[in-house]
């Protein structure tokens, strides 16, 4: 996700505690706010791919989904 998108998300949440969204800005923030979401999660998860527990007795286990 771009910043201008992230700046984006800003503006309409400082905007909603001030005046308040229309129809459209609330659409707009929610498919914003999803599309967040779903960026932070493909990155968390393509970094426990990557990630491995070291066992007390010295092997490597990898982390990844349904672990």
């Amino acid at each position: 996700m771009d910043q201008k998108k992230i700046d984006r998300i800003n503006e309409l949440a400082h905007k909603s505690k001030a005046e308040g969204l229309t129809e459209a800005e609330k659409a707009e923030q929610t498919e914003l706010r999803n599309e967040y979401r779903r960026a932070v999660t493909g990155n968390l998860a393509a970094q426990l791919e990557n990630t491995y527990i070291m066992t007390p007795d010295g092997k490597k286990r990898k982390v990844g989904k349904g672990r």
